[in-house]
Order: C-alpha cells, then structure tokens, then sequence
C-alpha cells in the first residue's frame, strides 16, 4: 500500500529513519511502498495532510495546535533535539544592554518572531535583565546560520536553531556562542519532529500506519548501532557528497532518534499551554484531546 510523507523542509538526517526504511527494503517487506515529499514552503505539509493527497506529515509539535483542524492526528514523536537562538559570543553583552540586535531567521512572521522573542525575553528575566521587544529584529534569509552571521557581521544571532546542526557546526568552525535553548531560557521545548496524520487516513490505513510506526522505530534503533551505515545510507539517498561536518551532524542526529514512537498528550502539554499563554492558539479540551491517537481513536 502506497505511503505518503511530506517532510517539514528539505531532506537531511533527522529523516534517516525512513530514508532507512526504504533503503533497506523493510518498509516493502510489510508490503508498504513509502514516498518521501520535500514540500516548498514549511507549512505546506498541512495542506496536502487536510485534502488527503498524503498520509502523513512530519514537522515541529507546535504545529499541531497553530495548524489545528478538525481530524488532525499526532501519531507520535520521532526525533528531538536541543533548539532555540543563538548569540554570538561577542554580542552577548549588546543583547544584556538591551541594544537593538539583529536576528537571522528561515521564517520571520509573526508567530516565530513572537515566540523566538519570548525566549530572550525570560532568558533575560532569568538573567536579572530586561529586553524591549522593539530592540529585537528578526530578519528572514535561510537555514545556513553560521554561514549567514560569518558573512554578515549586521547579525548579532539565529533564530530557529537546531544543535544537532548549528550546534555542531559552530563548535566545529570554533565559532563562539551563547546557545539559548531550553536549558538556558525557562521555556518548553519544540525542536522536535511529530509524525502527523488524520482520522480519515487511520480509518482507511491504521494497520499500515502501525506497521510503518514499527518499522520506522526499528530503523532507529538499528541507525544508532550502526553510524557509520546511517552515514552511507544519508549520502546515497541524499546523492550528497560525505563531509566531516555532515557525518558529525549525523552521529549527533542518531542520539535524538525516538525508538518508541507513541503519540503523548502529556509531553506536549506545557508546550500548548505556553503558545497559548503568548496568545497564539486556542483549542478547547476537546480539541486537544482529539489530537492524540488512542485505542478509541
């Protein structure tokens, strides 16, 4: 049976799980022909779930409830790392001023905006300091972070960093920074990918959603004990030239890997309630409790 996924941007390791799982031939064993969708723009994905042109849509939890509609499904996380902005080391001190600085980002609208500025916002509080929203610039480019800031010294930081990426990178390059994610800032972390799906398609393919679940999580486990095979299968699929910092990247990105996939209510919990305490969504209970997949659902 025919499996559609479109991914939340373009294809790079946090997607080896089922990169794997077509490689190997196991997906197609349990008679399951998966396809991988690179969609245009970040939301797209959306869409396409909600008019049934695919089966599953893969991007941060957060979605889930600013692009809730009504059959939207969490099957479950599969991948989640550390995230949030990074400052460069020598700008640390502007942003502790309170001076304007100058924030790249892949997506400046006004929901990222508003949440990249909350995690400054109560870094600061944490810090004894305070910041004004209209001293924060969020400048909308791509996802090549470091690139942007080593050839734009305008920018004082990147928003909508991944460290199983940028973090990587910017160690490896001795690129100095202040990395404000979670552990740093007291907020609830999103840089994770959530397997997405509708009633409608659990319905029609539940037993082949299931399947592609425990396969998805045997690929997982079967990529981190076996890097240097994740890292060949990443550059055969990918027909990417091997690099030192693409294979680092892939043996962090192995670490954050989930091996049990389950949809959860309570992960995700602290999650809505802070965008909703920023104003950006509003679900009923109901609403919220539909999303998750269950033995009822």
């Amino acid at each position: 049976m025919k499996i559609k996924i479109a991914l939340e941007w373009f294809l790079n390791p946090d997607h080896l799980p089922f990169i794997a799982g077509i490689t190997t031939g196991r997906y197609k064993e349990s008679g399951l022909e998966v396809e991988i969708i690179e969609p245009e723009e970040h939301y797209d994905g959306f869409e396409v779930l909600k008019s049934g042109e695919i089966d599953l849509h893969v991007n941060e939890p957060l979605h889930l409830y600013e692009h809730y509609f009504d059959g939207l499904k969490s099957v479950g996380c599969f991948f989640e790392t550390r995230g949030g902005v990074m400052i460069r080391a020598d700008r640390v001190e502007k942003l502790r001023n309170n001076e304007k600085i100058k924030i790249t980002t892949p997506a400046a609208n006004p929901v990222t905006n508003k949440i990249g500025f909350e995690i400054l916002s109560r870094y600061a509080k944490k810090n004894g300091f305070a910041l004004d929203v209209e001293n924060v610039e969020f400048v909308e480019t791509d996802f090549w972070h470091i690139n942007n800031m080593k050839n734009d010294e305008s920018f004082d930081g990147a928003w909508l960093c991944f460290y199983n990426f940028e973090g990587i990178e910017a160690k490896m390059e001795g690129f100095e920074n202040l990395f404000i994610d979670q552990f740093e800032s007291p907020y609830p972390n999103f840089c994770a990918l959530e397997m997405m799906t509708t009633q409608t398609v659990m319905a029609q393919k539940g037993e082949q959603i299931c399947e592609l679940i425990k396969i998805t999580n045997e690929m997982a486990k079967y990529l981190q004990e076996n890097p240097e095979e994740a890292q060949r299968i990443f550059y055969e699929y990918s027909k990417t030239q091997p690099s030192e910092l693409m294979d680092n990247i892939i043996i962090d990105t192995l670490l954050r890997l989930k091996t049990d996939i389950k949809a959860d209510a309570e992960k995700w919990l602290d999650l809505y309630n802070f965008v909703e305490e920023l104003g950006l969504v509003s679900l009923t209970q109901e609403q919220y409790d539909n999303i998750w997949i269950s033995s009822k659902n």
